[in-house]
């Protein structure tokens, strides 16, 4: 049987509004029928913040630790809290609700498409499994983060090694397209990360700090080599065809295309509207 053929977009290193306008740009060009399903792997230039839909700024991060660290800030269209864009491959996967594939429900549609992450870390020989909590407190844990940071806690069919958190993900649906983008942590430096949000007290950071360690992990802190982001590319690409079953094929933005997402992240995500919007 011939698989279906998705489209592949590697964009490179993009601004933060870039990055977001073009995953929304995606997300409408699907919607409209204009596109095919669409996996697009991309970086950050600068460094960057991105905070969760309904995150609320002022409260929890520390805007003035984001400028001394000249880190690029946007908030993202999805949920979930702040995540340090740096030393990571990010992807983003843009597909109809009403695939046959895809679950009905957000948990099990994370579940299916996460399954080309798995074997993403598969490729890279680490032994990637899905986090299901299974009491009612861990259930409720979910519910209830107490942490702005996001690699603070693995959610449903989050990704872990060693019972550590590895990816991190986030999903909207929106127009009848399920966007679902996450990062893929590299290397991290956590005393950069915990520098950018505000804490009730600096015992309280000390303490979460010191927490975070036993629960989220770069792939360099656990694979016995060197991971460089080529062969992350190329280990995920490989993971998200097998993983969905699928064909990837690689495409370019067209300049009309290109025009029309930079536009749009200029009038949106780099306005303080948007960004500061909460």
């Amino acid at each position: 049987m011939e698989k279906e053929v998705w489209r592949y977009i590697d964009s490179g290193y993009g601004s933060p509004s870039f990055n977001m306008a073009l995953d929304e740009a995606l997300l409408d060009w699907h919607s409209a029928g204009k596109i095919p399903p669409v996996i697009r792997f991309y970086g950050w230039n600068p460094a960057t913040l991105s905070v969760g839909y309904f995150q609320k700024v002022e409260k929890e991060i520390n805007l003035e630790a984001v400028k001394i660290h000249g880190l690029g800030f946007v908030r993202r269209p999805t949920g979930g809290r702040g995540v340090l864009h740096e030393h990571e491959l990010t992807y983003s996967v843009i597909v109809s609700e009403e695939h046959p594939e895809m679950p009905k429900t957000v948990t099990e549609a994370y579940r299916v498409i996460s399954e080309g992450i798995l074997k993403g870390f598969h490729n890279l020989g680490l032994e990637a499994y899905f986090a299901v909590p299974k009491t009612a407190e861990e259930r409720n844990a979910l519910k209830n983060p107490r942490s702005a940071v996001c690699f603070d806690a693995p959610s449903w069919y989050e990704l872990v090694v060693e019972g550590r958190k590895v990816a991190g993900s986030a999903q909207t649906r929106q127009k009848g397209v399920i966007l679902q983008h996450g990062a893929i942590l590299l290397d991290l430096d956590e005393d950069k990360l915990f520098s950018l949000f505000n804490y009730p007290s600096e015992r309280v950071k000390e303490r979460m700090q010191k927490a975070f360690k036993s629960k989220a992990v770069a792939i360099n802190d656990i694979s016995s080599r060197k991971v460089e982001m080529d062969e992350a590319k190329i280990a995920f690409r490989e993971g998200f065809a097998e993983g969905l079953n699928i064909e990837l094929e690689p495409y370019t933005l067209t300049k009309d295309e290109m025009d029309y997402v930079i536009d749009l992240a200029k009038s949106k995500y780099e306005s303080d509207e948007w960004n500061f919007k909460r």
